[in-house]
Formats: structure tokens, C-alpha cells, sequence
């Protein structure tokens, strides 16, 4: 498999038998549906996302699923939606760039209680 933002090759790595496929250019993460939840449960797991944010190259856009192909589409996390990934709504594989996971893993308390209550993270202007 090849990664959607930079085209070098995607290995997998293990983490307590959660498999996914890290970039070994951008250092990006693929996640098969629901692993990056299910790895954001485990402790220790952020250390698959050992690279620092990256830049991604230019003008790559979302590029295609490297599972099936299909164009992906940007998303972002709900409660969290500073970290925009990419989502394939073929096999609902995901995509986060080099340090997005460790991002993710980290939400803090102030973005899990606005994602509980439904709480806008941003605050109007004063008119």
C-alpha cells in the first residue's frame, strides 16, 4: 500500500495486536475502521506516532484510499477539530498525519467535556 499524501510505501506496525500501517516518508498513519479508536483506549500507543508534525507536501489534497482506491474526503475529529484527517466512505479507513494520533490520543478535559455537552470551541465576537 502506498500513503495517500506522499505516495511512499506504508508498513505496519504493532501495538498489543492492533495492527496499522505507518508512512515511511511522511510518517502519517493509516487506520483500518475503528483502530485509531480502539488504539486511543491502549496505553503507551502514541508511540506509533513517533514522528514530529510534519509538513505535508503541497498540493496534495486528500488523495485515494490505499485499500480500495476511492477518493478520500477531509474530515475532523468531533470535540477535537483543530486534528482534520482524511475518511475513505468506502471501508471507513482513516488517515492522520505524522503527529495527529498523538493529538488525538491526548484530548484534553476542556475537549471531552465541550464534545459531551455539545459546546461551541470558539467564542462570538463582541458587536
Amino acid at each position: 500500500m502506498h500513503c495517500p499524501k506522499c505516495n511512499s510505501e506504508l508498513k505496519p506496525i504493532v501495538h498489543e495486536n492492533v495492527e496499522v500501517d505507518r508512512c515511511s516518508g511522511c510518517g502519517g498513519l493509516w487506520f483500518d475502521v475503528f483502530e485509531h479508536e480502539e488504539l486511543k483506549q491502549l496505553d503507551g500507543s502514541e508511540r506509533i506516532d513517533y514522528s514530529p508534525k510534519t509538513t505535508v507536501p503541497p498540493n496534495t489534497g486528500a488523495g485515494k484510499c490505499p485499500k480500495d482506491q476511492q477518493p478520500l474526503f477531509s474530515m475532523v475529529v468531533a470535540g477535537q477539530p483543530h486534528i482534520s484527517y482524511e475518511s475513505c466512505g468506502f471501508c471507513h479507513g482513516i488517515f492522520f498525519d505524522a503527529g495527529e494520533f498523538k493529538d488525538f490520543k491526548e484530548e484534553t478535559f476542556a475537549e471531552r467535556f465541550r464534545a459531551l455537552f455539545g459546546l461551541a470551541t470558539t467564542v462570538p465576537a463582541e458587536r
